[in-house]
């Protein structure tokens, strides 16, 4: 009951500490749909995109509503970790009814719960100023995939936040950050990379996690392929991160 208690008392406290901040909303909420304005904009409704069938808006719309909610989950958990470790703020919690997976979940909570809004917006503007317009079954299916999809991208960051040390937390969350977006195709279609890249982009988890969106705007079902990237990828990232929290408290 005590745990319980603890876990729901550091999430609220998470959830409200991610809304005040203003700089981390605008870059995980905002600036997504300032993207696909900016990339999309000119195109028109006919403009596809080669190799898939899908429109250039269309196909932006779920890069970026993908690169928003990677933002959120990325940049949110892992800086914020790391931080909080060097601060001495996780060892306090150490010392109450907090369990490990409870600061773990309050981390993944808060960042999810402000993944959300960014999906939704990048949604609502390529609908009212892009024309984009799909069935009601797939901006459904669409805001579930990408948002379950982004639990990947979570466990990353937290197995960043236990990994680096505060001041060298950004510049390996950065690298890894724009490294996934650009080389996953969330920036440009990766049917525009010479061959060589797009046999390496087909492999990454950004790319899996950006097809699912696709596959569902194409009326398909999800490959095989990309689901199991993104589970391999998860297994991964979260076995990681579970190993680094062991280790950290350990050495605490």
């Amino acid at each position: 009951m005590l745990n319980t208690f603890a876990s729901r008392a550091l999430i609220k406290l998470e959830l409200a500490r991610a809304l005040r901040n203003r700089k981390f909303l605008f870059f995980s909420v905002i600036y997504p749909s300032v993207l696909f304005l900016l990339i999309a904009g000119q195109a028109d409704a006919t403009t596809k995109v080669d190799g898939t069938g899908l429109t250039v808006p269309t196909y932006m719309m779920v890069s970026m509503a993908s690169f928003g909610a990677l933002t959120a989950v990325l940049m949110g958990n892992s800086e914020r970790i790391a931080k909080e470790r060097e601060s001495g703020w996780v060892r306090q919690l150490r010392l109450t009814t907090l369990p490990g997976r409870g600061y773990v979940l309050a981390k993944t909570a808060s960042a999810a719960v402000v993944s959300l809004p960014s999906i939704v917006i990048v949604f609502v503007v390529a609908a009212a100023l892009k024309d984009v317009r799909l069935d009601a079954w797939q901006w459904l299916a669409l805001t579930g995939a990408i948002w379950a999809g982004s639990l990947v991208f979570a466990a990353l960051g937290v197995a960043i936040g236990y990994l680096a040390s505060g001041d060298a937390v950004r510049p390996i969350t950065m690298i890894t950050y724009f490294g996934l977006s650009m080389l996953g195709g969330l920036w440009m279609p990766s049917t525009t990379f010479p061959q060589w890249l797009q046999d390496i982009a087909k492999w990454l988890p950004t790319h899996a996690y950006a097809a699912l969106g696709q596959a569902i705007e194409q009326s398909q079902a999800p490959h095989a392929q990309d689901i199991g990237i993104l589970v391999v990828f998860f297994v991964l990232f979260a076995g990681g991160a579970a190993w680094l929290y062991r280790k950290d408290t350990l050495k605490a």
